[in-house]
């Protein structure tokens, strides 16, 4: 149940924070890019099974690899991609702290 309350958390409450106090004047706009980042998850889809419990998502699913991961971090220094990308590697962190809870 924590692990879960955690997760979770990171998914929802906090990007809502963030989005709040670092873009105050668009904050709706980007938690909701925030929220859209959960997106990048259909690619569980691909995997058998779709669900694994204890399976780490972080370079088994492919919008989950280091590749990925390097390609959102290039999207960091564009002005059009910053907030997408910001929200995609804050997903990526929070499924790897899932990892090790």
């Amino acid at each position: 149940m924590i692990k879960f309350t955690i997760h979770y958390s990171l998914h929802f409450i906090v990007p809502l924070f963030f989005s709040y106090f670092f873009f105050r004047e668009k904050w709706k706009k980007v938690y909701i890019i925030f929220l859209c980042s959960i997106l990048i998850d259909l690619d569980h889809l691909l995997a058998t099974p779709i669900f694994a419990e204890n399976r780490c998502s972080i370079n088994f699913h492919p919008l989950h690899s280091y590749m990925a991961m390097a390609v959102y971090f290039l999207g960091l220094f564009f002005k059009k991609t910053r907030i997408i990308c910001m929200a995609l590697l804050f997903h990526l962190l929070t499924d790897f702290i899932d990892c090790y809870l």
